[in-house]
């Protein structure tokens, strides 16, 4: 069979969970590529290099590679102009609108979803507080924008034959969101960039994109008030105001190499993590070094790391919440008092499930299964049948 697989947009600076699956999936499926647009086949660093990848006429817009979001309200269309009529199987790697291709009744169609399109759903609130297309009359028209594009991605989920998600909390937005079924499916995690130490360091460590909804000024309030030493690596518009409110006690690094990020990570007495994310593949990647997580108690976190106060023998970490100052200080305290409990080699263990090898299987697996008949299912009892 012939296969297509499709992303949303690949750039340099989109390096995410997201972009990882597409890459383990063109190692192990011989697929052609396509995206809304394209700038990694011209960088000679990127695994993508001269490969040919079919992109849509958003490609050519002004600054499109600095964000293509910028263009948020083409999106749809854009991407129902990819002519994939040619191709047996359609695979989607998406977070926001590769899910919406159009097919035929011949083709199968199968969705690994990230997330549904956070700042049309969950994150809509959020989005229009932070951004200055939230207020006025913008305001107005950003609200409407966000509308029709609800609309349009329910209606465009009914496009796929497949759900495939990323947690179990991703799956519960995809039936919250679209009604839909979703088998899980965890992404895989890179756990060979990371080196196992099971001495620690006297420092504490964040590591993410330094926008509203990662919660880092959460942290960085929460540790003023601890008076522990604090470590942030990574960019992003909130950094100048995260800056301008951190004490002595915390460092600001900005963006850093991997390397340096695994060495951080490596030497961490904990990784400290405050978002509500649909999987959240860092602190996975500090488990694998044997370090301990506090994590905010929602989200893909809950799946990812053991309370050592439920999990006493087999604890990685110590959840949180509400999502406040008060209760990370008052769960970085417990945390002073007993991570002597949490054994490296647990977090190393907890973190091998998420190993590639573990998605190569589930993953390929799934497509044998889907598409073990030529004819995709054409109703709701078909679609049990491939559950």
């Amino acid at each position: 069979m012939k296969f297509a697989l499709v992303h949303e947009w690949l750039t340099p600076h989109a390096t995410g969970g997201s972009e990882l699956v597409v890459r383990e999936i063109l190692q192990h499926i011989n697929a052609d590529l396509y995206a809304l647009i394209d700038f990694e086949s011209t960088n000679p660093e990127s695994y993508l290099y001269q490969r040919a990848i079919g992109t849509t006429f958003l490609q050519h817009f002004p600054k499109a590679k600095q964000g293509i979001q910028k263009y948020l309200p083409l999106l749809p269309l854009a991407i129902e102009q990819l002519d994939l009529s040619g191709y047996d199987v359609i695979l989607s790697s998406s977070h926001a609108v590769a899910k919406g291709i159009l097919t035929h009744s011949q083709q199968h169609h199968i969705c690994y979803c990230h997330t549904p399109m956070r700042y049309a759903w969950d994150l809509t609130f959020d989005y229009l507080r932070s951004s200055r297309l939230g207020r006025g009359l913008p305001g107005i028209a950003t609200r409407l924008i966000l509308h029709y594009l609800r609309q349009w991605d329910v209606l465009s989920a009914n496009r796929v034959d497949h759900f495939i998600a990323n947690s179990h909390h991703t799956a519960q937005r995809i039936w919250r969101c679209y009604r839909r079924q979703a088998e899980v499916i965890y992404p895989p995690v890179q756990l060979d960039r990371f080196t196992y130490q099971p001495q620690k360091a006297d420092f504490y460590l964040t590591v993410c994109r330094l926008v509203s909804y990662k919660r880092v000024k959460l942290i960085v309030e929460a540790f003023n008030q601890l008076g522990l030493p604090l470590i942030v690596i990574g960019d992003g518009p909130d950094r100048g105001a995260l800056e301008a409110i951190a004490k002595p006690n915390i460092q600001l690094l900005g963006s850093q190499s991997n390397a340096t990020v695994a060495t951080y990570m490596a030497q961490a007495k904990a990784f400290v993590y405050a978002a509500c994310e649909d999987f959240g593949i860092a602190p996975v990647e500090a488990q694998a070094c044997g370090t301990p997580v506090i994590a905010y108690g929602a989200g893909g976190s809950l799946e990812t790391v053991q309370d050592v106060r439920h999990a006493p023998t087999t604890g990685t970490g110590l959840l949180f919440g509400p999502q406040t100052v008060a209760a990370l200080v008052k769960t970085v305290r417990i945390f002073e008092e007993i991570c002597g409990k949490i054994r490296p080699e647990s977090c190393q263990q907890q973190a091998h499930q998420f190993a590639p090898a573990v998605f190569q299987q589930r993953y390929l697996d799934c497509i044998d299964r889907y598409t073990a008949t030529r004819s995709p299912p054409s109703s709701p009892g078909d679609r049990e049948k491939f559950s």
